[in-house]
Order: structure tokens, then C-alpha cells, then sequence
């Protein structure tokens, strides 16, 4: 067995230059257009010796797909490579197609979310290659668009055209290096209501459409959210909020249509129908007549929640333990990453990456050191779930 040691100060080199590669190719939504990154990470993963396909079923939104070994487990890795947009560029210290260091980090637009991800899952595609690939099932990388869209065309697609099938999966994602192994559902549903206009001078002439739907809201608030108080999952709590209330046409004229959008956070005990069913139940109960409102689901997928015991999350305490010294650290997620697309498998899904918080601002940036220890401890990861030749790290 050969033994290697990797140097820190060239590893941290590496690292920036493929950082600084990713930041240069814009792919912001909108337009979520990742049809450059794709091509450059297709041409290092092809060199490397990957077995490559550029996916994809909606214009412009390319996703990669690379792959080395065979059989089980199937360890995949993704990472998301679209942005959000620059936002106001008068907010930026520095240009955002650009990585500037400075103070051990580097700025840049997706600098942390997720293109110091995508720096690390490269240089650990290309060092796996280096050491002869896994001697245990087969290692694939994932890189896709379609993310900041909460869209279907990036990693939902490669799970649905079974591109990727995974026993473990890994998803590069800003958490500071800690491991996020469990996440509630994102659901969204939206109320409708009619009713019939007249004018406001006469309002008793018609049939308020928003007044109906404050009615319905103020059922769903006074019902929904006491019960919604007491489901707990950890640190997970089911949560609902009305985001979006729309209705009527002028000032002056009763409405005759009303509509609004409710996001409801589930806990991985809670399913999409059940869900969809108790907001049901609590709007009939409001006793509006049956045809002047309507329920209908937007999109919805489960929570979910990986054993702590698993051979992924143990592979990866291990790691984190050997690195640092100290106990892994475990976070809980706000939002909602692309492992929900797999949250029906029974699959071990991990979050964990370089860089703090959600990125989504000016001045993004991401620790340099950050990038360096997320890069160890997968390499350290893959090699005792795929068995490569023995490494010191």
C-alpha cells in the first residue's frame, strides 16, 4: 500500500484556482443558463478519466454526470452550479465574476453557495482518479443547474431518468463544514376563491372574493398553527406561512377573485397528502360554500432524516474526528436542498461544505481554510466507504 501526504499550502493553491475557474463562468438565475460551467466540468472530469454525460431536458440548464467503478454502493456526490443574480452591483467591493483573496477568504458571486462546493468535488474527482478509483462499488460526481430555481431540470431530473441511483449521497452545501443530516419537506399549496364584483359604492351588491379568502386565512392561522406548534423532529419544527395574498382589480370595485400561497415546512413524519388533507379539512370547516373556493398543490416533497448510525454519517464523523480532533458538529437546515428529490429512497443524504450561511448577497465569500478542511475529510470519507489505496490525510 503507498502512503500519501497531502501538502496543505499546494492543496489550498489548487483549490482557489478551481474556485476562481467557476466564479469566472457566470451562471446566475436567471437565467440559470450553466451550459459554460458544464463544458469546463466535463473536459477536467473527462481528463481525469470519468465516464462523462452532459445531461439535460430544459434548454440551457446542463448537468454532468461522472462516473468511475461499478456496482454497490453507489456513493454520489452533487453540488449545485447555479447562482442567484448579482442583485444591486453597487453593493459589491469586488467584481463577482471575479475571486478576490483577501483576509483567507475569497470573494466572488457563489463563492459559498455552492461554488466552493464545486471546487472541492472537482479537486476530489481528480485525486480519486490519481489513486486509481474506488476498489468498492462506484464514486459519481453530480454537477447541476436548476437549484436556486426550486426547479425540476437539474437533480430531480437525474434522479427521475434513474442517471443516478445512490445508496449514499452527498450534497456540497454551505454548512461550515458541519453535517446536516436531516431536512423538512417544503410544500406549497394555493387557495383560490371567487365570489362576484360589483361596485364599491354598493359593495352588498356583490360577493367579496378577499373577504372570503381573509375568513379562510384566519381559519388556517387560528387551527393550523397551534397543532403545527407541538411537531417536533429535533431541532426540526412543522412550520406553515402565508407568503403570497393576491386579489381584485381595482380599488374600487368589489372583487370577484382572490388568490394566495401557503409554504408549509414538513417534518420528515409528516407526508404531502396528509398535509394537503388537514389544511383541507380546516378550510370546509370554515363553512364557505363548496364552490366559491378551491385547494390545489403546487409542489411538495417529504422530509427526511438519516440514521446516525449509518455508514455514511459514521464514515463521516470519523473523518471530521481524525481531521480536526473533535467531535463532528451536526446543524439543522433552514431551507431545502436538491436532497429532497431522494427523500422517498431511504438513502443516507448528507449535506456538508465549505463557507457559512446561504451566500445569496453581495460580497459573498468563503474561508479559504474552510475549503482546504471540507476537501480532507472527503478524501479521507471516500476512502473508507470505496476503499482507495491507503491515504494519510
Amino acid at each position: 500500500m503507498s502512503t500519501y501526504r497531502i501538502n496543505e499550502i499546494k492543496l489550498a493553491d489548487k483549490l482557489v484556482l478551481i474556485l476562481g475557474e467557476a466564479i469566472k463562468r457566470p451562471s446566475a438565475y436567471p437565467p440559470g443558463d450553466t451550459r459554460e460551467i458544464c463544458g469546463w466540468l466535463a473536459d477536467r472530469l473527462k481528463a481525469a478519466g470519468y465516464t462523462v454525460d452532459v445531461l439535460s431536458r430544459a434548454d440551457n440548464v446542463d448537468n454532468v454526470v461522472a462516473r468511475m467503478g461499478s456496482g454497490r454502493p453507489s456513493l454520489v456526490f452533487n453540488t449545485h452550479i447555479d447562482t442567484v443574480g448579482v442583485g444591486h452591483r453597487a453593493e459589491w467591493l469586488t467584481e463577482p465574476f471575479q475571486a478576490t483573496e483577501k483576509d483567507g477568504l475569497i470573494f466572488g458571486l457563489g463563492a459559498a453557495n455552492c461554488k466552493g462546493s464545486t471546487a472541492v468535488h472537482l479537486w476530489l474527482a481528480e485525486e480519486i482518479a490519481r489513486r486509481g478509483g474506488p476498489s468498492n462499488g462506484e464514486i459519481v460526481f453530480t454537477f447541476v443547474g436548476d437549484e436556486e430555481n426550486l426547479g425540476p431540470n437539474g437533480m430531480a431530473f437525474l434522479g427521475e431518468a434513474d442517471h443516478v441511483d445512490p445508496d449514499m449521497l452527498i450534497l456540497g452545501a454551505p454548512t461550515g463544514n458541519a453535517l446536516i443530516i436531516a431536512e423538512r419537506g417544503p410544500m406549497w399549496v394555493r387557495i383560490t376563491t371567487s365570489g362576484a364584483s360589483a361596485h364599491a359604492g354598493a359593495p352588498d351588491a356583490g360577493d367579496n372574493a378577499v373577504e372570503r379568502m381573509i375568513r379562510l386565512a384566519t381559519r388556517l392561522i387560528e387551527n393550523l398553527k397551534p397543532r403545527l406548534a407541538g411537531r417536533r423532529d429535533g431541532e426540526m419544527i412543522s412550520t406553515m406561512s402565508l407568503g403570497q395574498f393576491h386579489g381584485g382589480n381595482n380599488t374600487n370595485v368589489v372583487p370577484s377573485d382572490c388568490w394566495m400561497e401557503v409554504d408549509r415546512r414538513l417534518i420528515p413524519s409528516e407526508s404531502i397528502d396528509g398535509a394537503v388533507a388537514e389544511i383541507d379539512e380546516i378550510l370546509v370547516a370554515a363553512g364557505e360554500p363548496a364552490d366559491s373556493w378551491k385547494l390545489e398543490l403546487l409542489t411538495g416533497t417529504p422530509g427526511f432524516k438519516a440514521a446516525p448510525d449509518g455508514p455514511a454519517v459514521t464514515a463521516f464523523c470519523e473523518a471530521i474526528e481524525a481531521r480536526t480532533g473533535r467531535a463532528a458538529r451536526f446543524a439543522n437546515a433552514v431551507g431545502a436542498s436538491d436532497g429532497r428529490h431522494f427523500a422517498e429512497r431511504g438513502i443516507e443524504i448528507i449535506n456538508f461544505g465549505p463557507g457559512g450561511g446561504a451566500g445569496h448577497a453581495a460580497n459573498e465569500s468563503v474561508p479559504v481554510d474552510d475549503m482546504v478542511e471540507s476537501a480532507l475529510i472527503q478524501l479521507d470519507l471516500v476512502n473508507r466507504l470505496a476503499k482507495l489505496r491507503e491515504i494519510e490525510v
